[in-house]
């Protein structure tokens, strides 16, 4: 019994890890869906490797477009930010306030403004999350177009999450450092340091994967009694 015991503990500890920090669903990501979580905390893509004359691009409105990620930590602060350098090796511009993340899984936020003047031209976006065991960044190459765009139905949030904007001093380093360093944020840098106020969340669902996880979860804890 001893083996099968350790078997499905090395199970639930593996279910856990694979679901421990983000992914990026809109735009879509460099690594599309073969994410490397192993490489998430390499600045400035993660396992995304940013280059414009390789990378698949997809539109992103300046006049506001949607952001979409799923957490897989119980909380965690989030940096939206942007570049037109081919490589993303510098020159971020913040597009949206830090966001604090409480609950894990989805977030979306369905009007993120970037400059004007970046209509016509190319770039990336990357999400930028201050998370306990870690920085862990994610990407998108974009084509910024003019005028703005109309949340997808996609757009939604699990039914316990909740977001709020805060100030992250360790987040903020990444915008003026370049692609920033992958130190781990410490624990006054990586909570809250004042709330300002609430984010617009729209209403859904958890996803499903989430509640697979956790039905699994219960199913090999229980086995372990």
């Amino acid at each position: 019994m001893a083996p099968l015991r350790s078997l499905l503990a090395a199970g639930l500890f593996l279910f856990s890890s694979v679901n421990a920090h983000f992914s990026l669903d809109t735009p879509k990501p460099l690594e599309g869906d073969n994410m490397n979580e192993e490489l998430e905390p390499n600045a400035p893509c993660g396992g995304g490797v940013p280059d414009l004359s390789k990378n698949d691009l997809t539109d992103f409105h300046v006049g506001g477009d949607s952001v979409h990620w799923q957490l897989g930590h119980p909380q965690a602060n989030f940096l939206v930010r942007a570049t037109l350098d081919s490589k993303a090796e510098g020159k971020w511009t913040q597009l949206f306030p830090i966001v604090q993340q409480s609950f894990r899984g989805d977030f979306c936020e369905p009007v993120v403004t970037a400059p004007k003047e970046w209509a016509g031209k190319k770039g990336f976006i990357s999400i930028a999350c201050a998370a306990p065991d870690g920085f862990l960044f994610q990407c998108a190459a974009v084509n910024f177009v003019s005028g703005s765009a109309d949340a997808p139905k996609s757009c939604t949030n699990g039914t316990q999450v909740t977001g709020s904007f805060v100030n992250d001093a360790s987040l903020t380093a990444l915008l003026d450092g370049g692609s920033g360093t992958t130190t781990s944020p410490s624990p006054s840098q990586s909570t809250s340091t004042g709330a300002a106020s609430a984010l617009y969340i729209p209403s859904g669902s958890l996803p499903l994967g989430s509640l697979a996880v956790t039905a699994a979860m219960v199913v090999l804890g229980a086995a372990l009694l």
